[in-house]
This record gives C-alpha cells, sequence and structure tokens, in this order.
C-alpha cells in the first residue's frame, strides 16, 4: 500500500498545531522558545505565528527579557477567541458548563433526572435547554461557541451517526447525534464515554498529569474507566474498552443492572454500596434524598455504627482488589480515583484501598503505581468532556468553525499530556 503523501498544506497545518498546542500547554512563550520546543525554524515560527496572531487565535502576553537583546514578545492562545461547552450526562442529572479558551468556567447549568434509566428524548430536551441557558448566563453570542462536548455514559459508537449503547440504563444504540440535530442544534458535536472524558480532563488537567500509562476510574452510580497507554486513551474495536465496572469480581455474586452477576459496580457502585448496605440492616435504608447523599450519610455513620462500618470496609476491600486487576492488567504509572463516590469513598478510606490494593496486586507492577484521588472533583467528566472541542481546534491547528459536524474518532489522543497553566476555577 502506498504511504499517504503529504502536502504543503497538510505541512502547514501540521506546523499551526504544533505551535497553537504548545502555547495553549505551555504559553505564554516566545517565538525563540517557541523554535525551541517545536524544533521548527525560526522563519518557519515568525509566519506562522503571525498569522495566528492575525486570526486573533493568540495573542501578545508582555515581554521578558533576553541576553542581550531586545526583550522577547511572549505569546498565548487567546482566551477570549471562542468558547466550548463540556456537557455531562449522568444518571441522576444533566450538567452544562460553559469555558473561555484558558478553560474557566463561565456559566453552569444542572437539570436533575427524576429516575436512573432517563429516557433519550428526556436527555435531549436537558441538554438543549442547557445549551441556551449557559449561553444566556455567559452574556455570549452562540457563534462564539467552538463546540459541545458530551460525556456520556456507556459506548459511544462513532461513525456515520453516533450510537450510545448503555445496557445498564436501558440504551440500545440510541441515536443521540440525530435526535440533538433533529431538535435544532447546529453548534459542532463531540461525543464520548463520560469515564473517558474525565480521563482526558485529569490527564491535562489533573492527577494524571505527566504519565504516560495511567488508568483514570470513576465510581458514581456506575462504574468505569480510562485506560491510557503511550500517552494515548486505549479504545477497543468499537470504544467499549473501559468497561471496568462490568469486569467479574465474584463469580455467581451479586446481580448487576447489566444484566449479569458478580460486576464490580454491583459492589462498588454507589446503588451497589447503598443496596448491601440496606440489605445488611435487614431493609432499612440509609437516610438521604438522592444517591449521593444517602452515601454521604453512609461514610458518616461509620464511626458510630459497626454495620455502616463493616459495609464500608468492604467496599474499600473490593474497590481495591478492583484496582489490582487494573495494575496487574495495565501495568499503569498511575491510577487515579474520581467520580462523585470514588471521592467519597477515596477521601475517607484511602488507606484501606490502598492496603487491599496491595494485598491483591503482583509486586513488581504495583511497585510501579501510585493511587491517587482525581484532583477535578465532580465536575471532571464535564470539564473534560468541554476539552474535546479544544483538542480538536489544536489538532486542527485552528479553524474549528468549518462545517458543522462530529468527530469519528477521539480527538485528544495523541495531544501532550501535561497541565496547561491555566485556571480552572470561574471567574
Amino acid at each position: 500500500m502506498e504511504s499517504k503523501r503529504t502536502t504543503v498544506r497538510d505541512l502547514r497545518r501540521h506546523n499551526r498545531a504544533a505551535l497553537l498546542s504548545k502555547l495553549f500547554f505551555d504559553g505564554p512563550l516566545s517565538r525563540h522558545e517557541l523554535s525551541h520546543l517545536t524544533g521548527l525554524s525560526a522563519a518557519t515560527v515568525s509566519n506562522v505565528t503571525a498569522e495566528l496572531v492575525e486570526e486573533r487565535l493568540i495573542v501578545e502576553a508582555g515581554l521578558v527579557e533576553s541576553d542581550g537583546g531586545r526583550p522577547r514578545v511572549l505569546l498565548r492562545v487567546d482566551p477570549l477567541y471562542g468558547h466550548v461547552i463540556g456537557i455531562d450526562v449522568g444518571e441522576t442529572g444533566v450538567k452544562v458548563e460553559l469555558y473561555d479558551l484558558a478553560m474557566t468556567r463561565l456559566a453552569t447549568v444542572d437539570h436533575p433526572l427524576s429516575g436512573p434509566r432517563p429516557d433519550p428524548a428526556t436527555i435531549v430536551m436537558q441538554i438543549a435547554s442547557g445549551l441556551r441557558e449557559v449561553i444566556a448566563q455567559a452574556g455570549i453570542e452562540e457563534r462564539s461557541v467552538l463546540g459541545v462536548g458530551i460525556g456520556l455514559p456507556g459506548t459511544v459508537e462513532q461513525g456515520r451517526s453516533v450510537l450510545v449503547h448503555a445496557q445498564t440504563i436501558g440504551w440500545d444504540a440510541v441515536e443521540l447525534e440525530d435526535m440533538l440535530r433533529a431538535s435544532g442544534i447546529e453548534l459542532p458535536l463531540y461525543f464520548e464515554n463520560g469515564a473517558k472524558t474525565q480521563g482526558q480532563a485529569e490527564m491535562w488537567f489533573g492527577a494524571g498529569r505527566g504519565a504516560r500509562h495511567a488508568v483514570i476510574v470513576l465510581v458514581g452510580s456506575g462504574v468505569g474507566a480510562a485506560v491510557i497507554t503511550h500517552g494515548s486513551t486505549y479504545r477497543g474495536t468499537t470504544s467499549s474498552a473501559g468497561e471496568w465496572g462490568h469486569t467479574t469480581i465474584m463469580y455467581g455474586g451479586r446481580p448487576c443492572r447489566c444484566g449479569s452477576h458478580g460486576c464490580l459496580e454491583a459492589y462498588v457502585g454507589a446503588e451497589g454500596i447503598l443496596d448491601r448496605y440496606r440489605q445488611a440492616r435487614s431493609g432499612r435504608a440509609v437516610p438521604g434524598d438522592d444517591e449521593q447523599s444517602s452515601v454521604d450519610a453512609l461514610l458518616a455513620a461509620a464511626g458510630r455504627s459497626k454495620t455502616a462500618a463493616r459495609v464500608l470496609d468492604e467496599t474499600a476491600g473490593f474497590l481495591g482488589a478492583g484496582i489490582a486487576n487494573l495494575i496487574n492488567l495495565f501495568n499503569p504509572e498511575r491510577i487515579v480515583l474520581g467520580g462523585w463516590a470514588g471521592l467519597a469513598l477515596g477521601g475517607q478510606l484511602m488507606p484501606q484501598i490502598r492496603e487491599a490494593a496491595a494485598a491483591h496486586a503482583l509486586r513488581h507492577p504495583l511497585g510501579q503505581t501510585s493511587i491517587e484521588l482525581c484532583q477535578l472533583g465532580p465536575d471532571a467528566v464535564a470539564f473534560g468532556a468541554a476539552t474535546l472541542p479544544v483538542a480538536a481546534l489544536l489538532t486542527e491547528g485552528g479553524r474549528p468553525r468549518e462545517g458543522r459536524r462530529t468527530t469519528t474518532t477521539y480527538p485528544g489522543a495523541d495531544l501532550p499530556t501535561q497541565r496547561p497553566r491555566m485556571s480552572t476555577t470561574p471567574a
């Protein structure tokens, strides 16, 4: 097979992407530093940055002293060039957040869902409403939005159209992209599994930064993972890689929402934890208005209730054993525990979780791995979803508004995994 011929246009896009990515992740930088860091000639850097300045993708950001010469001009990505939106479609609600290109959150809305098996049409309405609300809340025009990233439960199959397979909530090949377009949404859309968008966020901005081999796990109502190898997300044949919650931890064990038995999710997912506690108390449920408040109440009860303490000790054991499986399978440098339930459990039970992982993992790979908490909090899925259109912008070297389209591959897979020098807090 003939290799694809590189054209002048390809080379130009590559140079633009290299410089824009370096400024996003490491800026502000001078032209001299850009040449040194990218290996591009001074003339190429000068020409390309002049284009990017003219297009308002980058702006001057002050001066820095040089050795014996005139001060050098620093450049950075212009935060006002455009906006991106990230959406977390969870099992209990839809979170929509809007950011500028410094990844400063400018607006956020939450729409709770009435049950754990949401109807796709309801999700479409919540997304459409949330988009209108954050755009109005931020006081911007819709045309300034470069794209919308959506983190979803289950497998996100990308082809001519996006199909969502979420067995645990009853979705079977849901044509979500077509449904969103039919609702009148014309913005560029980017779709991904929510655990993978959290993984992207943590690799770029959080506890995963600097690692080349990592597993970012999400424990909430459901359980999933993003497996990062050589800096890229491992996807599998149809993008379902990372369904860690549906690996079997006990043969013939508790029934899982997926229809199988003994899945990890049935023991460490929020629903499974609360159901185990309810059974241990002969049907009496832990107080709380929703899963999150109930898990918080269970954690608070551990100091005064032997039953609560026992259930949580068992949960830490199951979670540690599941993490040991990841260590033995993937030999990562780092495992990051995230998701709202993962943060709650890890915040109180991390020593027990690490102890259980050590008891079940092989000694050599265990010695190469650290187990850490997610740094971006419960908004990591929505925040990570917002990085999908940013990744497309960087990969393309700009011009994200060319066409109303969806991505067909994970756009951030081969981008650097270090943290940009940017704020992730509200203005």
